[in-house]
């Protein structure tokens, strides 16, 4: 009897490791059809899981029904599945350097639960290369077995979008691989039991990384391009967002838009490339210059800031500013690697007294994470405001409510253009 068979009867259970934007829904997906271990090391993350609760605060209480499904923080859980899915981010350190930790301690935790017959499957963001070169050897080691002899192996890469509503896991068409044709087929009937858009079969574990790897480069490099237009528009007086609708009357125009690239995705696959790239001798170019000028728009913006406040005849150290919202990006909770944080720090290198709120965003966490104390709702008035994330509680925000928050003349810089376009001097927009 195949795994497949063996998930489908309930013979053999699925697990998961990682459940956070990736592992839990996933995890959830999959218990809809088969019996599935969950498993994750925040224990306060699992407990709330096991009340139906999502820490991530992107599903609600009704994608826990009806899911065969056991949330534990007990590695040795794992020895009851026999298809191993592995979630856990992958992030960089702070010299931008690939950090792997949580990917090998993962690997380590399914190797030790490894029976021969079993499949291990990596959907976490790497470097082609990496769940082979790095993830294959940790999981050989722990369990005494051989990948692709012993057990079979493969990747497929989350395509999770937070905050989408609207493109959800099954309805994105999945990559698959395998290390072999018999795994890339249970990999495929395995995930083709929950993802109704369809797959495609990459022909081999590299190309599948590669393909992930690459997605959040190329978009990562296209707002590098409408960042950099906005610096040099903003010498000349131009709108770059108008500037943006006219080109995009073309066909083959394709619209991005300038704003902080933050997250744990656009922002820090790139590296992960180009660590590999530089691991084999060459020095990438384009992706790094990309980097370089997403890096910069908070220092762009601060400046814009301080101009403005001076031009205005206020003293920063005296100034107040009000910033609207400090999540990676619009309607999620999410504050990993939020570059707000890094706008805030500059600011605050100018001795600007800063307020920050945000209604997506958990106060306990951005104060554990940040050090900075969100505030429920503004307090008195500021000499401006800088609406840093595109909230669906901010979009078409009236204006009469920002200028009650202002002194006169209020500073506005919209960084994502939320708000309708203010014909005011002191306005500003990427």
């Amino acid at each position: 009897m195949s795994i497949y068979e063996k998930l489908k009867t309930k013979q053999s259970a699925l697990s998961v490791t990682g459940l956070g934007y990736v592992g839990l829904p996933l995890a959830l997906e999959f218990a809809r059809h088969f019996r599935v271990i969950g498993f994750d090391i925040n224990e306060e993350r699992v407990a709330l899981m096991r009340q139906g609760i999502d820490p991530s605060k992107e599903l609600d209480a009704s994608a826990f029904k009806g899911c065969d499904i056991t949330f534990t923080t007990d590695p040795t859980d794992l020895h009851q599945a026999h298809f191993h899915i592995i979630g856990v981010p992958t992030d960089i350190d702070d010299h931008k350097v690939p950090d792997l930790n949580p990917l090998i301690k993962a690997s380590q935790s399914v190797g030790r639960a490894l029976k021969p017959g079993d499949y291990v499957v990596y959907e976490s963001t790497v470097y082609p290369g990496c769940t082979e070169e790095d993830c294959l050897p940790e999981l050989e080691k722990a369990s005494g077995l051989k990948g692709g002899i012993d057990f079979k192996y493969g990747y497929s890469p989350e395509r999770i979008v937070p905050g989408d509503k609207v493109r959800t896991l099954t309805g994105i068409l999945k990559i698959v691989s395998g290390n072999d044709a018999e795994a890339l087929d249970e990999i495929s009937k395995v995930y083709g039991e929950i993802i109704t858009a369809g797959l495609h079969m990459a022909s081999s574990v590299k190309v599948a990384e590669a393909a992930k790897v690459i997605e959040n480069t190329q978009r990562d490099i296209n707002i590098s391009l409408m960042n950099e237009l906005a610096i040099i528009f903003d010498r000349m007086g131009i709108d770059t967002r108008e500037v943006i609708e006219a080109a995009g009357t073309k066909w083959n125009f394709h619209k991005y838009y300038p704003g902080l690239v933050g997250g744990h995705c656009i922002s820090v696959d790139p590296f992960y490339l180009m660590h590999k790239a530089r691991s084999l001798g060459y020095e990438p170019q384009v992706i790094a210059a990309g980097r370089r000028i997403n890096d910069y728009m908070p220092h762009f913006i601060t400046k814009k800031v301080v101009q403005a406040l001076i031009e205005n005849g206020r003293n920063p150290g005296e100034c107040r500013v009000l910033v609207m919202g400090i999540t990676f990006k619009e309607d999620v909770a999410d504050i990993r690697n939020s570059k707000v944080v890094d706008l805030i720090r500059e600011l605050e290198d100018y001795s600007i007294n800063i307020d920050v709120i945000d209604p997506h965003a958990s106060a306990t966490d951005v104060k554990h994470e940040y050090g900075i104390e969100l505030k429920q709702n503004p307090e008195g008035k500021y000499d401006a405001i800088i609406v840093a994330v595109g909230h669906k509680e901010y979009r078409n925000l009236p204006h009469e409510s920002l200028f009650k928050l202002t002194t006169t003349p209020g500073l506005f810089f919209d960084l994502k253009a939320s708000i309708q376009k203010l014909d005011l001097p002191t306005y500003f927009r990427l």
